[in-house]
């Protein structure tokens, strides 16, 4: 589970070199504005791009669709 912390948009807008180095190493930092939370910073998580199969342009494969399958899955598959 990832800590989180609460700062003021003041403290943000003084400490943002310090808040991201926090982020970066794994800390939700929650900024709120008269106490109303109203935005996060978590750390940046590169996308990678879904594959294309050639013959159906336009259909996006999501990157999951190559996770192995679960036990029982594969075993339904495989006719056991």
């Amino acid at each position: 589970m990832k800590s989180s912390s609460m700062v003021n948009v003041h403290e943000a807008k003084t400490h943002l070199s310090k808040l991201l180095s926090r982020v970066e190493a794994g800390e939700e930092i929650v900024i709120a504005r008269a106490g109303k939370p109203c935005a996060r910073l978590v750390p940046y998580e590169e996308r990678r791009p879904s594959r294309r199969i050639g013959l159906f342009r336009g259909i996006e494969v999501p990157p999951e669709f190559f996770d192995p399958l679960p036990d029982d899955e594969l075993a339904a598959w495989e006719g056991g």
